[in-house]
């Protein structure tokens, strides 16, 4: 229903609105062996979906988006230790990199699924048992299921006590059938491999707008997309601040320049309000002494420092994930 579609030379044409029957076709290109599995095929890929207007919003709820999908093919003896490994990984990612709470839904059969109840009840019990075998706490979602499997959602919570349904765990039994995929198995007879859909961040737009917010704006310095801008006083002193920008970038840190012919202070509070996390001031003093004079956009003036010792204190702010 929120397929876009088109006509090209009177043959009728669909968008992507998911990236699995593309996994599964690559999955096809030849006959695959018991001893490849799992196989893991994960990309970056564009979707679009025609949500109704009512319902957009801002980076949340967009109709073109990009996610983070891989889907897995193996044995069916291999599903417990692969979600268990996804859901490794999603808890690595969620709690340790970026320091979000969050909670766990088990959602089951929808009204409008495929597939058999043997096979909804088969695909049910082996997310059940490796949600339990990880001693994870979850909800019961009835009916919430994708069309195809019962998934696990991981929902994000965010600074101001807000969920956001981001990372999924989908077994499906059903679309293997359906697209005829196959593997030769030990006993030289060809079988139907498991299918997992996962994500972890979800929609890469959505989860920018989640990180957005949940920081207003003030990324921690690991993060932040511009990590110190360098703020020239005047004209003769663009060379030096150059030579600056390509020690620092040669250093990994993400640097920037604002050499426009404005007040040092203007300069100065307009990083501020854009939350860069360090300034350089280079003026005459500066050029002199060959010593940068550092602000922080919460601590203030950090006075003068030698240029290797800001690059030893950004790497290492940076390597530990320290906050402001």
């Amino acid at each position: 229903d929120n397929m876009y579609f088109t006509t090209i030379d009177d043959a009728a044409y669909a968008i992507k609105p998911m990236n699995c029957p593309g996994a599964m076709l690559v999955y096809k290109e030849r006959l695959h062996s018991y001893r490849e599995f799992p196989l893991r095929l994960a990309e970056m890929g564009l979707v679009h979906r025609h949500e109704l207007s009512g319902v957009l919003h801002g980076l949340m709820r967009v109709r073109c988006f990009t996610q983070d999908d891989a889907h897995i093919f193996m044995l069916p003896s291999q599903i417990k230790d692969e979600i268990s490994g996804i859901i490794d990984l999603v808890d690595y990612v969620y709690r340790q990199v970026f320091g979000f709470e969050y909670r766990v839904e088990l959602s089951t059969r929808p009204e409008n699924s495929m597939g058999s109840d043997e096979v909804w009840e088969k695909a049910t019990a082996a997310l059940k048992e490796a949600l339990e075998e990880q001693g994870m706490e979850y909800t019961i979602n009835e009916g919430d299921g994708a069309f195809y499997g019962p998934k696990i959602d991981f929902h994000l919570r965010d600074c101001i006590g807000r969920t956001w349904q981001c990372g999924t765990i989908q077994l499906d039994f059903l679309m293997p059938e359906r697209f005829d995929l196959v593997y030769v198995g030990e006993d030289g007879e060809r079988h139907r491999p498991v299918m997992i859909h996962r994500v972890v961040l979800g929609s890469i737009e959505r989860f920018i707008g989640i990180l957005i917010e949940h920081y207003a704006g003030a990324f921690p310095l690991w993060l932040a997309p511009v990590q110190v801008r360098l703020l020239t006083v005047g004209e003769r002193h663009i060379e030096y601040a150059s030579g600056l920008e390509q020690e620092l970038s040669r250093a990994g840190i993400r640097v920037e320049s604002d050499f426009r012919s404005e007040k040092v202070g203007y300069k100065i509070r307009e990083a501020q309000v854009q939350q860069v996390p360090y300034m350089i001031i280079v003026g005459d003093k500066e050029v002199e002494s060959r010593a940068l004079s550092v602000r922080h956009r919460r601590q203030g003036d950090l006075g003068a420092m030698s240029l290797d010792e800001f690059i030893e204190r950004v790497q290492q702010e940076t390597r530990s994930k320290q906050g402001d």
